[in-house]
């Protein structure tokens, strides 16, 4: 005769496997392969480091072992990459009743993808070291070059941002959310893999800041900490999936710490954007966004009373 204590804890696993049944959308039971996160990760720091040699892990390089130790990663990221691609758009297809084994030019779809990632890889460092140029003209604290890319959280969310954002174009799914939500967790910066950013995003501090799917940043953009580039209406939206839910930042635009804006809505270029500023509707190029100042805000609401 079974124990309390076994009645107990087979009660527990039956509801477990009941629950299983009941909800198999939140669960990966059967064979229908998918990535797993934690080789995800591994992968984007791969990446950042050949982005970044030598500063993002304890690597010892000259140009003798360079090419070598560039070769051996190049080829593991490549090979890697390429089964993960194939894993997710598989899922993809099964997910839509369909099989990935008859689709036509599959296999060569994903390749090209591989390919095109590192084909990129040197554009991408490009648009990186103007990131970090951004970060080193804007914040006067900023020492280097080489401590804003060992040290600053900012760079590495938008480092990670710019990976992920390449293969959401290509229609690659989950892999890309995998990665913006696992730096997100590591920076406290929530960038959807959609959005559209230039060239000389400084992101300062960082924390907290939050921007959604359909916004679009242009070139020689700052953030400072808090900042929210949101949506409206979920429902509207939710009716709408192709809908621009999210604003648009003109070139040498400054949010400061805690505003927020939203809406399909544009900040004209070279406008400046105050700290705590709550923003629906688009200001022209060259505005200046500020709340009043706190004593005078004071005043105006005790003379109301």
């Amino acid at each position: 005769m079974a124990t309390k204590q076994e009645t107990r804890l087979q009660n527990s696993i039956d509801a477990l496997m009941a629950s299983y049944h009941e909800h198999p959308e939140i669960e990966h039971i059967g064979n229908i392969d998918l990535p797993v996160k934690e080789n995800i990760v591994a992968l984007i720091e791969d990446i950042q480091a050949l982005l970044f040699p030598g500063l993002i892990r304890q690597e010892s390089f000259d140009y003798l072992n360079l090419p070598h130790v560039v070769g051996q990663q190049t080829v593991s990221i490549f090979y890697r990459l390429k089964e993960a691609i194939e894993m997710v758009l598989c899922w993809k297809a099964t997910e839509e009743g369909k099989n990935c084994d008859e689709m036509p030019k599959f296999g060569e779809r994903v390749e090209n993808i591989a390919f095109e990632f590192l084909e990129f890889l040197p554009e991408l460092r490009d648009i990186l070291s103007e990131d970090v140029s951004a970060i080193l003209e804007g914040d006067p604290a900023s020492v280097s070059k080489r401590e804003i890319v060992l040290a600053y959280p900012g760079l590495q969310a938008v480092s990670v941002f710019r990976i992920a954002h390449f293969l959401h174009k290509r229609d690659v799914p989950l892999i890309p959310r995998i990665m913006t939500e696992h730096v997100h967790s590591k920076t406290g910066v929530d960038i959807h893999p959609g959005v559209t950013i230039g060239k000389g995003l400084m992101i300062d501090h960082g924390t907290g800041i939050v921007i959604g799917e359909t916004a679009i940043i242009k070139d020689q953009v700052r953030l400072y900490q808090g900042v929210t580039l949101g949506a409206l209406s979920p429902q509207h939206s939710l009716a709408n999936p192709g809908l621009k839910r999210h604003p648009t930042i003109e070139n040498n635009v400054i949010v400061y710490s805690g505003a927020t804006i939203l809406g399909d809505v544009v900040i004209g270029e070279g406008s400046i954007i105050g700290g705590n500023v709550w923003l629906t509707s688009s200001v022209k190029p060259n505005s200046r966004v500020f709340l009043k100042d706190a004593e005078s805000a004071l005043e105006v609401r005790v003379k109301a009373s």
